[in-house]
């Protein structure tokens, strides 16, 4: 996994700054119900989507939490008073204190089913009923959008995809959260490039192709012999779930 305290400085633009964040608050404000209350934007990053979610919808009370102290400091300059350092597998919050709580970009960082499995729980319980929990599903099958990059890459290894969209409905539906909704928005500026990519490679980006590995070098290879090193291949495609907490005897 990345360091993200390492990533803080440079992560809002590597990752397609405000356009992309722009595009998500977007999209995850059309599956949160329009009416005052309090919103939890789990593993917030640097609160560049955060901040947007709360300038959008005055009548919600935003908080941020993250885990990576950069990544926190870097949320509560853009959101202050508002944002905790917090580990979502255990989050120091209350019962039934939240009318949404969202994940994005967060449930494809666990290598363990059962950490997914105790963040979707946490997300339940901190849940009033009636509340809504949204997170990006399948993030990895997002960046394949077929390019000559992508079959380069192709015979990568790859670790199981936690935030399996099944699979994430399947832990939701144990803590007694249905599906209410889905949608998608588009990653503006994170096509790939071979230049960028070979970069990423040798950064650590891909998980199961540790920097210095001698496949690591020899995809690095084949990348820097496709045309047009600097130019990005399309963007990539995010997908939202929404999960509604029944009411109790519902």
């Amino acid at each position: 996994m990345l360091d993200y305290d390492r990533e803080a400085d440079a992560y809002d633009s590597s990752r397609g700054g405000e356009p992309r964040a722009e595009a998500a608050a977007a999209a995850v404000l059309g599956l949160v119900p329009d009416r005052p209350g309090r919103l939890l934007d789990l593993a917030c990053g640097t609160g560049i989507v955060t901040r947007r979610l709360a300038a959008a919808r005055p009548g919600l009370r935003v908080t941020g939490a993250d885990l990576s102290p950069a990544m926190a400091r870097r949320a509560a300059a853009r959101l202050p008073g508002a944002v905790l350092r917090a580990d979502s597998r255990r989050l120091p919050c209350a019962d039934a204190v939240f009318d949404a709580v969202t994940s994005i970009w967060l449930l494809h960082l666990l290598t363990d089913p059962a950490d997914v499995r105790a963040v979707v729980a946490e997300c339940a319980r901190v849940l009033r009923p009636g509340g809504v929990y949204v997170t990006t599903v399948d993030k990895a099958a997002a960046h394949d959008v077929g390019s000559d990059i992508d079959a380069v890459l192709a015979p990568r290894p790859r670790r199981p995809a936690r935030d399996a969209a099944d699979a994430v409905t399947a832990h939701a539906a144990g803590q007694g959260l249905v599906p209410a909704g889905q949608a998608s928005f588009r990653g503006l500026g994170q096509g790939r490039s071979p230049r960028d990519t070979i970069a990423d490679l040798r950064r650590g980006w891909f998980t199961m192709l540790p920097p210095g590995d001698p496949r690591t070098e020899e995809i690095a290879a084949r990348l820097a012999r496709l045309p047009d090193q600097d130019r990005r291949r399309p963007d990539p495609v995010f997908r939202l779930r929404a999960y509604r907490k029944a009411a109790p005897g519902a």
